[in-house]
């Protein structure tokens, strides 16, 4: 489809073992893998997690996937509260152990070949006003940013619904105020758009363009935060993807799907087809 390479997320995958949900997305013919990290896969936390990335390496080579590797394991850090700690936290201590966690995943890629890694700020805490929470979240990724470049691996925020860097005029916020540092990219997740941002899709998509490091996609509809199965939704997909396709993109372009390991393969096979048609119902 226009030169996209395109990759289905394994946490819409996590029925099946890591090593064979790589094994059908090759078969499948997808190109690459949004790996997240978390318990059932490849755990950022288990202390043969070298190991462990040494062989999914070797295995992702066999197979000539490419990679992204995403960090938006709900219970990885904490089994009670979802997606904490985060970036954002009033406790120093906690801030800390979503920068290491984010640290490691840097170390991670850079191990597996990985064209980005994907990260998000977190929502704002009760009583931290907004000014104050980008002040916060650009101290926070300096330690992750440096780790970036060291690794020579981009770290892709993402704008993320109901978190305090929502939308691409918060991201452009945060990059503005850390400087624009060369690490720094974007992750858009094209339902995301569709969700809450003000312009079209496809216009979306073009803005985003000269920051785009990694891409998510599924369908949505307006004003509700719900990934859905392409078609189901209600986003028009031709010209987004003709959109993605012009700005010359050529990371990979992930099928972002959680809720629905349970059809994973069936729906890793049907949303294939529908992106190599050109997006059309």
């Amino acid at each position: 489809m226009n030169g996209l390479r395109l990759g289905y997320g394994t946490n819409g995958l996590t029925d099946l073992r890591l090593e064979d949900a790589l094994a059908l997305l090759a078969d499948l013919g997808y190109d690459g893998v949004g790996l997240t990290l978390d318990h059932m896969h490849l755990d950022p936390l288990a202390p043969d997690v070298f190991t462990r990335t040494t062989r999914t390496a070797r295995q992702l080579a066999r197979l000539g996937l490419g990679v992204t590797v995403e960090t938006g394991a709900r219970y990885v850090l904490d089994p009670r509260r979802k997606h904490g700690p985060s970036l954002l936290e009033d406790d120093p201590d906690d801030r800390w152990a979503r920068i290491r966690l984010l640290i490691r995943a840097i170390r991670i890629a850079a191990e597996l070949g990985a064209h980005a890694v994907h990260c998000f700020s977190g929502a704002l805490p009760a009583g931290l006003g907004e000014a104050e929470g980008f002040v916060r979240l650009g101290e926070a990724l300096a330690p992750v940013l440096e780790a970036a470049e060291e690794a020579g691996v981009p770290l892709a925020v993402e704008p993320e619904p109901g978190h305090l860097l929502a939308t691409l005029a918060d991201f452009h916020r945060l990059a503005r105020g850390l400087g624009h540092p060369a690490p720094l990219g974007l992750t858009l997740d094209i339902g995301h758009c569709q969700c809450l941002e003000p312009a079209p899709v496809a216009d979306c998509v073009r803005e985003a363009g000269p920051w785009l490091r990694h891409v998510q996609i599924e369908d949505m509809r307006r004003g509700v935060h719900e990934h859905l199965p392409f078609g189901e939704g209600e986003i028009d997909f031709p010209p987004v993807l003709r959109a993605l396709a012009d700005t010359g993109y050529r990371g990979l372009t992930v099928v972002e799907l959680p809720r629905h390991s349970h059809a994973g393969p069936a729906l890793a096979a049907r949303s294939l087809g529908f992106l190599r048609n050109g997006g059309t119902r």
